[in-house]
């Protein structure tokens, strides 16, 4: 090696220890600086991009971030272990095309690596690709793998497609090989109804093995976890009063392990508020035009029949869902060049909101989503928390349907309250905690139809179960489309459907979810006077 080759080398040394040193230490411009020397001086190495778009984002620099993973992306060779993360990455910044293309460049038929075939089933099954996602768990777990995740994963893309049994069975296998699973049991008691105690013994001896009350977090999370599914299987025995203990110890443990921050969530809706105040008079509502699916959003609180509406609208030849998808508030963040950050960064995405270019927002919506159902009438995206993003979807996208559907308060609030949501959902594990989450989504849902009295269509879940043909009609009528008589069966309807209620779905239309908090009336006292405040 030449002198002067030795010398770049170690300088390229020098910049990438400098720049590791700068991360360590949060310095995030001064890390960038190294990494951007070592491309300036070595070359375009498609690993320093991914490294310095880590660090972009890490410093609150979303687009230039995207732009280096892009970047990255076309020039990393076709292989597992260098495709995959950035596939990864680009979804969960927005770049749902070009993490397909990332993926479409390696010759699956090739890859024999276990752990390869999981992480490229995980990532189609984020896409919404669960067909996909399904034969590569398949393949990884014939490979060999022995991970509770990717077991859990297959067990979860079985159920989406209606192979019960064999969910079942992988699920059971699950709890046996990692008895603190409790992700698994939950799954395992919502596949159907349960018609007997099954399930009853294998995960109370779950519970035994585990503390009384336990110091580390992963075994609070898997004894609350327990609990809820003995809850699941107690309720449909109807033994109430066993139940509804089992419901309580769940609920407690889940509000210690993720409590509901009120402050945050009030910051946000008031900044929501706020920002739609400052929105320009919304666009005609026309056709636009654009290529690709017209969207048709269906919004409201989680178990308030969004999955059973879906999949009415979806069993249209001309309807076609991608379930439940965050691309809009993910193109909002790059409108706004603002990472994910929680409530800090929600804050900041609205702050910044008015004032974008929302043609353009629409645009972006368009482009990372038209290829799931390019020759489609409609495209469904039915995200219950886009009840956030009502105006700021009328002023993007103009020619959106937007359906909002709500249930009776205490049939709603009770079913999140049971649903075991995960942490993600601190609301639902306590009454004054769903109670308040409750007025800021009618508080929303109000101030959006103060603005704009056309702005959704609105959907009685009690009117949609027991009389669904004349919602439908009108629906479809919005929409553009004829109305079809397969939209009155969803059980019929074959595509895979991933969300909690994926099994009840799967029944024919039925009113048995209405009134069901009245079984516990007198334990949910306190949260129909909380709501009544």
């Amino acid at each position: 090696m030449s002198t002067d080759a030795t010398s770049r080398g170690l300088a390229l040394l020098r910049h990438r220890r400098r720049a590791a040193q700068h991360v360590e230490l949060g310095q995030w411009d001064a890390a960038r600086g190294s990494l951007e020397a070592v491309l300036q001086e070595g070359g375009d190495d498609p690993a320093v991009r991914a490294d310095l778009a880590a660090v972009l984002m890490a410093g609150g620099h979303l687009r230039d971030a995207i732009s280096q993973w892009t970047h990255a992306a076309a020039r990393a060779p076709a292989e597992p272990g260098r495709l995959l993360p950035l596939a990864r990455q680009l979804y969960f910044a927005g770049e749902l095309v070009v993490a397909r293309d990332c993926l479409a460049r390696i010759d699956w038929d090739t890859v024999s690596a276990p752990a390869a075939l999981a992480e490229a089933g995980r990532v189609r099954w984020l896409l919404g690709e669960f067909g996909t996602a399904l034969a590569l768990c398949g393949r990884a777990i014939r490979q060999g793998i022995d991970a509770p995740d990717a077991l859990y994963l297959h067990a979860m893309l079985l159920q989406f497609h209606g192979r019960l049994d064999e969910a079942e069975s992988v699920l059971l296998q699950c709890l046996r090989r990692w008895p603190r699973f409790g992700d698994a049991a939950v799954a395992l008691v919502h596949l159907r109804r349960q018609a007997g105690p099954a399930h009853v013994g294998l995960i109370e001896d779950l519970v035994r093995r585990l503390p009384a009350d336990p110091q580390h977090p992963v075994d609070r999370l898997a004894l609350a976890h327990f609990e809820s599914a003995l809850f699941k299987i107690h309720d449909d025995l109807g033994d109430h009063a066993r139940a509804w203990a089992c419901l309580q110890r769940s609920n407690a443990r889940m509000a210690r392990q993720a409590p509901y921050d009120r402050a945050g969530e009030r910051a946000v809706v008031d900044a929501l508020l706020t920002a739609a105040r400052r929105l320009p008079p919304p666009p005609d509502r026309a056709i636009s035009g654009a290529p690709g699916p017209r969207p048709v959003f269906i919004v409201g609180l989680p178990r308030s029949g969004t999955t059973l509406l879906d999949r009415m609208l979806s069993s249209h030849p001309q309807v076609v869902s991608a379930g439940e998808i965050n691309d809009f508030r993910r193109q909002m963040r790059w409108i706004t060049d603002v990472p994910a950050d929680g409530v800090a960064g929600m804050l900041a995405v609205l702050d910044r909101l008015p004032a974008v270019d929302f043609a353009l927002l629409g645009e972006r919506y368009r482009l990372q989503t038209r290829w799931r159902a390019p020759e489609a009438g409609c495209l469904v995206d039915k995200m219950p928390i886009h009840f956030r993003m009502v105006p700021f979807i009328r002023q993007a996208l103009p020619d959106a349907v937007i359906v909002h559907i709500h249930r009776e308060p205490m049939d709603v609030c009770y079913s999140n309250l049971k649903a075991m949501l995960g942490p993600a959902s601190a609301y639902s594990y306590d009454m004054d905690a769903l109670a308040h989450y409750h007025g800021l989504y009618r508080r929303c849902m109000e101030q959006w139809m103060a603005i704009d009295p056309d702005v959704v269509v609105d959907v009685r879940y009690e009117d949609l179960v027991r009389a669904p043909e004349p919602v439908l009609r009108d629906l479809l009528t919005r929409c553009g489309l004829a109305f079809d008589p397969a939209c009155l069966q969803p059980e019929r309807n074959d595509a895979p459907v991933a969300t909690p209620s994926s099994s009840q779905v799967r029944e024919p239309v039925h009113a048995r979810s209405v009134g069901e908090w009245q079984r516990y009336a007198e334990p949910l006292e306190p949260l129909r006077q909380a709501l009544a405040r």
